[in-house]
């Protein structure tokens, strides 16, 4: 049930859209939705969604919803499956940002005595600054490397001796392997990682936290929405937090589009309360979670999602079967003798799909009782028959941002 002083910030966003963003005028419109009668919540969910598909329509520009002199910034969507999506920042916005990251750091027990070393990267993409302005308003110390130079990175771990690490978790990994295959665990001073940008599963999380001896937190956050930051998960680890002061989430049925009860798995749907220069209303973001009914065991009173689950643009239909890259991990987890890599090939061979899944395995594994119980996993989870390959930790591709894991031909 949402609040009065909830509902009365929610309808200001609406109202607020309405007079000044072009992009809303445009869609109200075109749908008979008029800002003045929504008087509660069920009119709120007459809104029509929006999606990255109508904000990449509006490029350049056609989201912003101020004057050019009030606009101190602009970031941007990759662009890599179509025109990128940019979204435009007020100085408010830019400070709201940074606040709210540096809850994050907060929630991850980071204090200004803590070295942050920043590996994501910087320029149109909002990762890297995002972290560095949340651990300047913490007063914390920023490293601000930014992506790639392996060397460079574990030069200034062991030199800077940093006790924060902020990357991608393929990324975490990567640097996780170098920092046990050169004997450095006893040189370096990590003690947490906040980690974001893609999902990863549990079998990463264990090999990134027993390798370095650190704390994991996972951070939440999409471009569209400032960036990485709206949401992390605190010391007890039962979800993620997220600021229900700059945001109202909802989470749906990605079919219908009808709003799912808390606990439920759906596609979560943004609002933002405060952005200026860009407000969204009812975005949908494609990410599956669940908003969690219950209060977390800290404490707080910030609202919690779970992990994310995976993606709907992520899945996979392979015979007939709707796969996401989580249920795959999830078989996997269910394995011995298995790392957290794998990757997934689909091909269309003799008239029909056929499915290999590459696994790296420990050195003492048995592999043909490997392939033979990921079969039986993969049967039993998911309903396929699927092809497993064995091979050596390390043999499968890392990588410096996010790590690419199903390849499919099928279409080429």
């Amino acid at each position: 049930m949402i609040k009065t002083v909830e509902f009365a910030a929610l309808k200001s966003a609406v109202d607020y859209a309405a007079r000044n963003s072009p992009f809303y005028k445009k869609l109200f419109s075109g749908n008979r939705v008029e800002a003045g009668d929504i008087a509660s919540i069920e009119d709120f969910r007459k809104i029509p969604f929006s999606c990255k598909h109508d904000l990449r329509n509006a490029y350049p520009l056609g989201l912003q919803a101020i004057p050019d002199e009030g606009v101190v910034r602009i970031h941007s969507s990759s662009g890599t499956t179509g025109k990128p999506v940019i979204i435009p920042y007020t100085k408010a916005d830019v400070e709201n940002w940074t606040i709210m990251f540096a809850r994050c750091y907060e929630l991850a027990g980071v204090t200004n005595l803590d070295r942050i070393q920043i590996t994501p990267g910087y320029g149109l993409w909002t990762a890297g600054i995002g972290f560095q302005a949340g651990c300047e308003k913490l007063g914390a110390m920023a490293i601000p490397i930014g992506p790639g130079n392996t060397e460079k990175q574990l030069q200034l771990m062991v030199d800077l001796q940093s006790t924060v690490l902020c990357a991608t978790s393929s990324y975490a990994l990567l640097l996780a392997e170098e920092v046990k295959n050169r004997n450095l665990l006893d040189k370096i001073n990590l003690k947490r990682g906040v980690i974001g940008s893609e999902r990863w599963g549990d079998l990463m999380r264990k090999r990134i936290s027993d390798e370095l001896r650190i704390e994991l937190f996972d951070i939440y956050g999409l471009t569209e929405i400032y960036g990485p930051g709206i949401g992390i998960d605190c010391e007890k680890h039962e979800g993620i937090h997220y600021w229900n002061d700059y945001f109202y989430f909802e989470v749906i049925n990605p079919e219908n589009g009808e709003v799912l009860p808390e606990g439920e798995v759906g596609e979560l749907v943004i609002t933002t309360l405060k952005k200026e220069a860009a407000p969204l209303i009812r975005y949908r973001t494609h990410d599956l979670t669940r908003i969690i009914p219950q209060k977390c065991s800290c404490g707080r009173d910030y609202p919690m999602i779970d992990r994310i689950v995976g993606r709907t643009d992520d899945m996979i239909k392979v015979k007939g079967v709707n796969i996401y890259p989580g249920q795959i991990e999830d078989a996997i987890r269910c394995v011995e003798g298995l790392s957290s890599e794998y990757q997934v090939i689909i091909e269309h061979l003799d008239g029909k799909d056929m499915m290999t899944l590459k696994v790296e395995t420990r050195e003492n594994a048995d592999k043909h009782q490997v392939i033979k119980d990921i079969l039986r996993t993969f049967k039993v989870k998911i309903g396929i028959k699927i092809s497993c390959e064995c091979v050596s930790i390390g043999d499968l591709p890392r990588s410096e941002k996010k790590s690419k894991r199903v390849y499919d031909y099928r279409f080429k």
